[in-house]
């Protein structure tokens, strides 16, 4: 069921005419695609321990969305940071995407966000124009999820990057783990799948316009709707889907439950074009990489190969994924279609471990 994709949208569409500066042509890769290996992260965090606190709720062990630090019995901060270089050549578009990426995270925690600062780098030869329209069009986006751009640091770097670290708020009660998902869960995601794959088709000159405008679009919605009218529901795990892929962050949320989780492959929400792109063989660098991380935890035998990769595939500013009791499922679903906002059914949670796509 396909329905309007929720939240407040940068009204700063100039989209790809009239651009002067190719900010792709600086960066190998862009948005979520060019984060780190997981695999690799794993290993460099897994000796790292930081200072014992029991007020930190949430930090490494295990490391979630954010992380959360109690300080009292109603308040706790949850705070992160997400940036990336420009998957768009559009400088008010890319700096609205950066700052709804990052932002998204607050809210795949159910928190609200309260501040945040810029976290930025730039070629000097960009024009000011260029570089005043990221930082506007971060600033709205700040604005429309309720918090306040107080600032920022900004270097200078061959390769353009932009982001934000963010400051929310959140029940020290309250919080969404992403390792709380339990059997008897159903699966749900809020989002369509493909961003990564539209984006690099269209560098490759095989643009797909129908979807490569839902997915800015979508890329520009926060999550702020989704998680208000989650919120009484009382989900027991969520995550955002961004760079390691519907199954790398299903992996993430099973593994660190002690659950096995089944993907309903047919059940996949997809952006126009983007199972087209698959067939045609569109790969970005995050495809192997995720496979590495996230393939040997993955049983998806039988699956076509262009739908695999739209699994694996590196999504930016991605969906909420939801595990919340299946008896709820139905209530939620028609909440979320009384609000005009999108959620798909895609799974479930069972005993055991690992993932299957089937």
């Amino acid at each position: 069921m396909q329905r309007r994709l929720p939240g407040r949208r940068c009204v700063i569409w100039a989209y790809f005419e009239g651009v002067n500066e190719s900010l792709t042509s600086l960066a190998p890769s862009g948005g979520c695609a060019a984060k780190y290996s997981a695999a690799r992260l794993d290993e460099l965090l897994r000796g790292f321990v930081p200072a014992e606190s029991e007020n930190l709720l949430v930090g490494l062990s295990p490391a979630d969305d954010a992380i959360v630090y109690k300080l009292d019995d109603e308040r706790a901060l949850v705070f992160t940071l997400d940036f990336f270089p420009p998957l768009v050549d559009d400088p008010a578009l890319f700096g609205c995407i950066a700052a709804t990426n990052a932002l998204n995270d607050i809210f795949a925690m159910g928190g609200s966000p309260l501040l945040a600062l810029s976290i930025a780098a730039f070629p000097e030869s960009l024009p000011n124009e260029t570089l005043a329209a990221i930082f506007g069009a971060a600033d709205e986006q700040v604005r429309a999820a309720g918090g306040i751009l107080a600032g920022g640091h900004t270097l200078r770097d061959d390769e353009p990057k932009y982001g934000l670290a963010v400051v929310g708020t959140v029940h020290p009660d309250g919080f969404w783990p992403k390792s709380g998902a339990r059997p008897g869960d159903a699966l749900f995601l809020t989002k369509p799948l493909g961003t990564g794959m539209l984006l690099h088709a269209a560098r490759e000159g095989r643009r797909h316009e129908e979807g490569l405008q839902a997915a800015m679009r979508s890329m520009t919605v926060l999550s702020r709707e989704a998680a208000d009218v989650l919120r009484p529901f009382d989900p027991h795990a969520v995550t955002d889907v961004t760079g390691f892929g519907l199954l790398g962050h299903t992996h993430e949320m099973a593994e660190r439950s002690g659950v096995r989780i089944e993907l309903d492959a047919a059940s996949l929400p997809l952006f126009p074009g983007a199972l087209e792109a698959a067939a045609a063989g569109v790969r970005t660098g995050g495809d192997s990489r995720n496979r590495d991380f996230a393939g040997p935890h993955v049983d998806a035998d039988g699956v076509p190969e262009d739908l695999l990769a739209l699994a694996y595939d590196p999504q930016t500013s991605g969906g909420l994924l939801i595990a919340l009791p299946a008896d709820k499922g139905a209530v939620l679903i028609a909440t979320f279609t009384e609000h005009g906002l999108s959620l798909e059914r895609i799974g479930r949670v069972v005993e055991g471990a690992g993932v299957s796509l089937a």
